[in-house]
Parts: structure tokens; sequence; C-alpha cells
């Protein structure tokens, strides 16, 4: 007997001795987990007490849970080390269902300390806060006492959930209670609790918390790195930058988690240059600098777009770094390949990432940035194909940047894609798609993702409150645009903008320029944005004296330096009113050659005011420039027309034949229940448009005997006969999609178009007299603008 209770206890210490050999390979050999627990199977021996715990201690941390939850099962009567072993694993892996249901299972009497910590832990790093203070509680009137652990595990899940003053104070009390208010990690995670609480408070409140957690940290008999460092970056936080900066110099100690704190704290408030001089400063003392440092230097210098000093930085990493770890190579080629496509290097941007020995999700949506902010979207498009997992912000970049580079209908399509794959839309993603409407004028669509972002919960984020004034405002709705505008709970420049831009848009020049001067009067600054939209706002409404005291004052009283963009809309302005001579002479006192805008803004004007001289000046140049462009001698073609020089126009049609030039088609579109319809010029294709021309001519008779004649000069083509003439306005793709618009919706509905190009001037005047005769408001987006009809008038007055 003696014998064989011997051979058990050498058999029982040889397999935990493998078991602990097994425990001790990193990582952990699941392969030999197995091996080991099949031995024991063949040879008879049943693993009991702690053995078992052993064996499922090693399961566990091999991650193979269905294996050691089958051994716990087995154990008729499992004790607290089996059950808080489970309960850790279950919670490392984020199933605190399964681990709550084995933490209720252990009898009260059983519990101690180590189960509890485990559990409180499992909710701090699952990030619930409430639950692990709960249990907390609980543990206390269970009788069970808290260690230095368990206070650390707490303070931690609290810092994430709660901002409240009240509840730093009573854990506070709670640590001094307990007799570890010596212990230096409790005290750190006191620290740490206040510091978090300080950071989201007011500002009042901030100081208060922040003083407490200094008062505890000078109170400190011991401190270690983190001491110092939480203190640091609570300063940070809160944006006390010389009180943090103050602190570190005070230190006896070189340590560089707290240097690397106060650079990254300057980085992120725009302070560049003093980060810069303590990066240097570490390196003339000796302190480490790691992966941390330089993402924050890197960092610094994409936002403040000095390429060169990242350039040499760089080239300094190559040369000390010969063997980088994988944190550090990652971490640090994401900051570079930022810095790179910030400052317009996407192609080596692209180098670096194609030569990173390891990739995240983050080098990959840097990348999909790079080639959006440079607009080479077809790059973007291929590229967002090959990225092996994406996460919300990949599907919010490609989104956002199709919507804003014209790709309306595929940004909607990854939009709804993206939600099918499971992820929820951030306010970013939702801004992007109802952009896409914006540019589709896809109405009914947009007001369902308003919907939608109330639903969501957001509907108070400025991003999508911003692009949903764009939205309504494209899509013909100025009203809901204002109203959107009025309620939002904050505005900020781009807010502004937008409306100003929709006050442009639809005629109502006067108004944007007193929403401009109320924005001024609200001390929000203008940007070169800003004064784009005014600048259109005082072209579309005639307003040429305004114009020029705005385009005086962008230099003289903002210190913006005017942009082509900025003088092709101020020669749009001088042009539509006929002051050819001042815009020429503004051409010529630029400080800058004049480039595609300037010429197409004079010879836009030229066509609408006949200045034929001028008009071949300016088309001339723009053959030059872009001699693959059809718009140019489309213009100059008309121009021809106009006085009826179908020798020139036959020329500068013949022109663009030979060089393979195609005009672009015009046409229109009109949503009607939540489908696009649309027309071309004389369309025979749409399956209801024999109805469409039926009804026109109905329209037609009783447009005419309000008084409307069809002006034959907008005719383009060499016809002869008046009859013909007058058939050819007739087809014009704006007036199909009205007229359809017209017959399929509801009696009384606005009826909003859009249309490619410039609105015909026949079109024009037909839409007058057809608003009276069928009594509704019709609404038309050509190129530039919107027009409202409304008995017999249109908004701009004329004047487009």
């Amino acid at each position: 007997m003696r014998t064989a209770s011997m051979d058990a206890r050498s058999v029982a210490n040889r397999f935990a001795a493998q078991l602990h050999f097994c425990r001790r390979q990193n990582p952990i050999s699941y392969s030999l987990a197995r091996t080991i627990h099949a031995h024991m199977t063949a040879s008879g021996f049943r693993p009991r007490g702690h053995i078992v715990n052993r064996l499922i201690d090693v399961y566990c941390k091999c991650s193979n849970l269905s294996y050691a939850r089958n051994l716990f099962d087995e154990i008729p009567q499992p004790d607290v080390v089996a059950r808080t072993t489970l309960v850790a694993a279950y919670s490392a892996a984020g199933n605190l269902k399964l681990a709550r249901e084995i933490f209720c299972g252990i009898p009260l009497d059983m519990r101690d300390t180590i189960c509890y910590n485990a559990m409180i832990t499992g909710y701090s790093r699952n990030n619930d806060g409430f639950a692990a203070f709960q249990l907390f509680r609980d543990m206390r009137w269970d009788g069970v006492t808290p260690d230095d652990f368990t206070l650390s595990s707490v303070l931690s899940a609290l810092g994430i959930v709660t901002e409240d003053e009240r509840q730093c104070k009573q854990m506070h009390c709670a640590v001094v209670k307990s007799g570890l208010g010596f212990v230096t990690s409790v005290l750190n995670s006191l620290a740490s609790f206040y510091v978090k609480c300080a950071a989201a408070a007011s500002s009042l409140s901030s100081v208060l918390l922040m003083a407490a957690a200094r008062k505890l940290f000078d109170e400190m008999v011991e401190k270690d790195e983190l001491s110092w460092t939480t203190i640091i970056t609570g300063y940070v936080r809160c944006n006390d930058l010389d009180a943090a900066r103050k602190l570190l110099e005070g230190m006896n100690e070189k340590i560089g988690v707290a240097w690397n704190a106060m650079i990254s704290g300057y980085v992120h408030h725009d302070r560049f240059q003093e980060a810069l001089k303590m990066f240097r400063k570490m390196q003339s003392q000796g302190i480490l600098q790691d992966e941390f440092t330089y993402t924050s230097i890197i960092s610094g210098c994409a936002n403040s777009g000095i390429f060169q000093l990242g350039k040499e930085l760089h080239a300094h990493i190559l040369r000390t770094e010969a063997e980088p770890t994988k944190d550090f190579s990652l971490s640090v080629n994401n900051a570079l390949v930022t810095l790179y496509y910030r400052c317009g290097k996407v192609d080596l941007a692209r180098k670096i990432f194609d030569k990173m020995p390891v990739r995240d999700i983050v080098s990959w949506n840097a990348i999909l940035s790079g080639y959006i902010e440079a607009k080479r979207i077809e790059e973007a498009k291929s590229f967002f194909v090959e990225i092996p997992e994406r996460n919300g912000l990949t599907w919010t970049v490609i989104v956002s940047g199709l919507a804003q580079n014209g790709y309306g209908e595929e940004a909607m399509k990854l939009f709804n894609q993206m939600r099918l794959e499971g992820f929820e839309p951030c306010d970013y993603a939702f801004a992007g798609a109802i952009i896409s409407c914006a540019v589709l004028g896809a109405l009914e669509h947009g007001c369902q993702l308003h919907a939608k972002l109330i639903c969501s919960g957001h509907d108070s984020s400025l991003s999508a409150g911003n692009a949903l004034i764009t939205m309504y405002a494209r899509c013909g709705v100025f009203e809901d645009a204002e109203l959107l505008f009025l309620t939002m709970p904050c505005v900020d420049s781009v807010s502004w903008n937008a409306m100003i831009a929709a006050l442009s848009q639809h005629g109502r020049g006067v108004q944007a320029i007193e929403l401009f001067e109320q924005m001024l009067k609200e001390d929000i600054r203008p940007d070169r944005i800003t004064f784009l939209t005014i600048l259109s706002a005082c072209s579309h409404a005639g307003l040429v004296k305004e114009g020029r005291h705005y385009f005086d004052s962008m230099c003289g009283s903002y210190g913006i330096t005017p942009g082509e963009d900025h003088y092709a809309r101020m020669i749009d302005l001088l042009c539509r009113a006929g002051q050819f001579a001042e815009a020429k002479n503004l051409i010529d006192s630029m400080p800058f050659e004049a480039g595609v805008p300037i010429w197409e803004a004079l010879l836009a004007g030229c066509r609408t005011h006949g200045n034929m001289d001028l008009g071949i000046q300016a088309a001339e140049r723009l053959f030059e420039l872009i001699p693959q462009h059809d718009s140019t001698y489309v213009l100059l073609s008309n121009m021809y027309a106009d006085v009826g020089k179908w020798e020139n126009v036959a020329k500068v049609r013949k022109l663009m034949r030979d060089r393979g030039i195609k005009k672009e088609p015009g046409c229109s579109w009109i949503e009607v229940e939540s489908k696009v319809h649309v027309f071309l010029v004389d369309d025979t294709k749409h399956p209801e448009v024999q109805a469409v021309y039926t009804y026109l001519e109905k329209l037609r008779l009783e447009m005419r005997k309000l008084g409307y004649v069809p002006n034959t000069k907008f005719v383009l083509h060499d016809v002869e006969s008046e009859e013909h003439k007058e058939y050819a306005l007739s087809t014009h793709s704006e007036k199909l999609a009205v007229v359809f618009g017209l017959l399929k919706l509801s009696k009384g509905a606005t009826i909003r178009v859009f249309k490619n190009l410039r609105i015909c001037g026949d079109c024009h005047n037909a839409f007058m007299f057809m608003s009276r005769v069928v009594e509704r408001e019709i609404v038309v987006r050509d190129g530039k603008r919107f027009h409202h009809f409304r008995n017999g008038e249109c908004s701009c007055g004329n004047y487009w």
C-alpha cells in the first residue's frame, strides 16, 4: 500500500512538473498540453486537486476554454482555485456572462479576495466600470477584505465611466479606511481617477480635481514612474501645459514616459516648437527616445506641414534604429506614412507602406486617406478593394472621399454595403452619405438618412448637421436648410459657410451678405472658403459694389491672400455685369499668370453679353491650356450661333471632331417615388416620354395664351423653319423632366429638377409661364445655381 501510494504521488509529481514546464513556454503550447493530458488518460492516472486545477489553467492560457470548461464540469466539487481560474479566463476572453455565471456559483463561504479580484478585473478590462464598482460594494458587504489589487482595479474601472467629483472623494475615503493609503500602486490609481475626472469636468471642477490629485501626489512617500507620468499627463489633458512643464523640470529622475507625455501635449495643443525643443533636450540629456517620442514629433511635422524636418527625422531613425522592435516599426512607419501623404508625397508614402514588415488597419487607412486627399480617386477605389480587414474608419474615409469628389452614387452604394456588413455608421460616415445625396439631388434618400441619423443619436453632430444644410440646400429645399442652421445646438465656420453658400445658390445675395455681416458680429473669423461663397453670392445677384468691397477686405482686413479661385469669382462678377474693362484690368494686375478658371469666367461672361472679340481671346487661351475640354468649344460655338455666324459654328464643331472631343450631353433628372428618372434632349427612350410630349404640347397652348413666345435665338443649330426651331426647343431635357414631374407627382407638390448644364434661356422663360399655368412651384438646379419659379417669376430676377 505504501509503495502504491508513493508511486501515485510520484506520477502526480511528474505530471505536475510537466504541466509547470508547459506553463513556462511562451506562448504556451496547446499541443504539448494535449499530449500531457493524453498521457494521463492512457496511463490510467485520474488527476485530482491541484493537478486538475493546473491543467485547467494551462488550457485557459492556451485560449481553449471549451477543454477547460469540460474538465471543470467533471469535477464534483470544484474548489475556489478552479472557479477563479475559469472566471479570469472568461473575463480575459470578454465573455462576462459566463464569467459571472461561474462567479455566482461560488458559495459565499468559499469566496475570497482573489476570486472577487478576478471578476472585478474582468469588468474593468471590459470597460464596465459600474458593474465593477457594484461588485466591490458587494464584496465589502460580504465581509471580504479588499487588497491593493482590488482597489487599483476598481479605481481604473471607475475612471472609464464616471466624471463624478463626489465619487472621487468617496473612493479616496475608501482607500484611507482600507489602510492601504500608503501603497504606491493604489495611490497611482487614485491619482489617475482624479485626473480622468478632471479632464472631463467643467473648468472650475477640473481645477479642483487636479489640485486634489496634486496634493495626493505631493504626499506620496514613494513615487514611481507612473506617479510622475500620471500627474504630468493630467495637467496636459486639462490644458495646463505650464504646470506640467514645471513639474517635469522638478524631477530628479530621467523618466522618458513623462517626457513623452509632455511632448505629446505640446503637439496636441499646436505648440510644436516647444515640443521640438523638448525632443532635442531629451537627446542632449541622454533620455531614451522610443516609438512614442518619434510618433509625436513626426505627427507634429505632419500637422505643421514641416516636411523637411520630418524627412530628416526619418533619416535619423533609419541610421539609429538598426533592429527596431515590431511595435516600434509599426507605430513609427504609420506616422511616417501620414507625414508623407499630408505633405503631398503620396507615392513616397506608398513606398514606405509597401516596405513595412508588418501593417495594421491604421497603415491601410493612412494610404487610403492619402489617395483621397490627393483626389486620386480611382487609385483609392482600387486600394480599398485590397484592404484585407476594414473597420468603421475605413468605410468612413472611402464614403466621405467619394461623396466629396463627385462620386455620389458609388458613395451611397458603399454606405449601404457598410451597414450590411454590420458596421454601425458614425456621424462622419452619415455626413459622407448625406453629401452623396446632395451631389445626386436625392432628396427623399437624404430625408431618410436624416431620420436614421436622429434614431442613431448622431443628430447633434456638427459634421452631420453641416452636411444636412448642404444637402437640403442642394436639393432645392432651402427652407429646411435654413431651419436646420437656426436650430443646430452649435455651429462653426463651416456651418456659416454652408448657409451663406445655400443663400448664394438660391439667388438670395442680399440675405447672404446680411448673414455674412452677422457672422462677423459674432466674432466668427471668415476663411478663404467664406470669401469664395460671399463672392459667388454677389456674382449671382449682380452686387458689384459689395463684391469689390469683400474682395478688397480679404487681404486688407483679414490677411487672406486671394487665390486664383477668388480672382475667378471676382472676374465672373464683373463679366456678368458687363464690366469687361475692369475685369481685364484685374486679370492684368494679378500676381500670377491667369489660369483656366480665370479664362473660363471671362469666356462665360463674354457669351452672356456677346463680347465676341474678348470671348475669342479667352477661348484661344483655353485651347492652349485645356485643349481637350469640351465647354470651351461649346461656349465659343454658341457665341457664333447667337449672332448667326453659322460658318464659324461649323468650323468650331469640325475642330472638335478633328481633336476627338465630344460634347457632354445635356441631361436632366427628377426623383419620383425614390426612383431617379433621367431625360436627354429629344428623348425617345423613357417609357412614358410620349405622354410627356402630349402634355407638354397642351401646356404650351395654355402658356401662349398668357403671352409665351418661344425664343428661337436659343436654337443653336442652323435650322431654317421657325416651326422646326420651336420643336427643337420643346425637346430640351429640362422641359421633359419638369413635365414628367407635373404628370407623376401629387397635386400641389413642388417640382424639383436637376440639370448637368446651364439652363437654356427659352426654358427659363417657359418655366415662368408654366408656373402660372399649373399654379405650382418649379425648382430647377442647373450647373451653377437654383431657379425657383413661382407665379410667373424666378428667384434669380432674370439675372443668371
